[in-house]
């Protein structure tokens, strides 16, 4: 069995890729802080998997570090050594990510996201592991692009979170040139939506800008009204386009990409994974309302600066490098997503008497 690490495994995208490996086969390895997540999401991964899989064992180890300590990292390939569980690849979402948050705090931004990562990479060549799936962002882009946005277009982001990313890029294409790693860069558009089952999604808690999770707030309390930035952006009703893309098929992008380094020799694969159109906000929202027959209220604001009108991907080297292309519908998104939403209203609720502790290592 491959054994592979998830980094930021208990997050939105960690904790949806961990119950995608577990039924792909794999054996799973996950290190987090929870520092905006929580434990609750891996255990529900784990019970649901074992439901369906009656007599399997665990598969899953959970270990609460962060990626900034050196020391703990090495201490959990180390283990997986010592159980003959020789970790072969990284999943890499560990990191933070909110944009207004990282031009405010820059220096948290680039001791996390990067020095962080460049503690990871130092841990994987000592271990001799030398494949990783690294979750890149659009943010790479910046605002000032054509859609729909291609791989080779210009990386000039606009915010502190977006160079993060990009330069960690750059260094994972130095390993690869030098060291011969096999890299994924998968840079997504915008995550969206829920597991079908509903027992894992994006937590209100730790979401809190993310326009998904506020629909869903306010479809929740009708004394809520959604607050729209802007309706005379140049799109055809005046509200900002972006590109959602369903959570389950962003994880089989990975998925995808991770079966081809393993099945490939020193490969270097640098994707956008996004549907290939634009939905607008306004549209996003009249989807929900129609598909969960619910009211949504709204207003409109002033522009929010910094934000940019239109953004979507051109996702075709993805269909022709991986055999990935998005199969959930804005439909899907917004039924599978509402939910999550219904039945966990307050997200994951830490009650400790449902939590498996079977997976949790002590470190």
């Amino acid at each position: 069995m491959n054994n592979i690490l998830i980094t930021g495994g208990a997050g939105y995208l960690g904790s949806h890729a961990c119950l995608n490996l577990l039924e792909a086969g794999y054996g799973i390895y996950i290190v987090d802080s929870l520092e905006n997540s929580s434990f609750e999401s891996i255990s529900r991964v784990n019970r649901f998997f074992k439901e369906k899989n009656k007599f399997a064992d665990n598969k899953i180890k959970f270990f609460k570090a962060d990626i900034t300590n050196f020391e703990k990292l090495k201490i959990i390939f180390e283990h997986a050594l010592c159980n003959n569980q020789k970790i072969i690849a990284v999943l890499h979402f560990a990191g933070l990510k909110a944009v207004s948050e990282s031009e405010e705090n820059p220096i948290k931004y680039w001791e996390y996201n990067v020095s962080g990562s460049i503690n990871l990479f130092k841990v994987m060549e000592l271990y001799d592991c030398k494949n990783i799936v690294f979750s890149s962002s659009a943010a790479v882009y910046g605002n000032n692009q054509n859609c729909p946005i291609k791989e080779d277009s210009s990386l000039i982001p606009s915010n502190v979170y977006g160079k993060t990313k990009k330069t960690i890029e750059e260094i994972l294409t130095d390993l690869h040139f030098r060291k011969n790693w096999g890299v994924a860069i998968l840079r997504y558009f915008n995550p969206v939506g829920a597991h079908h089952s509903g027992i894992i999604g994006e937590n209100p808690i730790s979401n809190k800008n993310n326009l998904f999770p506020i629909i869903c707030e306010v479809a929740k309390d009708n004394n809520k009204k959604l607050n729209i930035f802007g309706k005379d952006w140049p799109t055809r009703d005046g509200t900002c386009l972006r590109d959602y893309v369903h959570v389950e098929d962003i994880i089989d992008g990975h998925e995808k990409a991770l079966r081809l380094l393993l099945n490939s020799k020193h490969n270097l694969i640098k994707v956008n994974l996004g549907t290939g159109k634009g939905t607008t906000v306004l549209e996003l929202i009249n989807t929900f309302k129609k598909v969960n027959d619910i009211k949504i209220e709204y207003e409109f604001s002033e522009r929010r600066i910094g934000d940019c009108g239109v953004l979507f991907a051109d996702s075709r080297l993805s269909n022709s490098i991986l055999n990935w292309k998005a199969r959930k519908t804005l439909d899907d998104i917004c039924r599978d997503g509402w939910r999550w939403g219904l039945k966990n209203p307050y997200g994951y609720i830490k009650n400790l008497e449902e939590l498996d502790l079977s997976i949790y290592c002590e470190i």
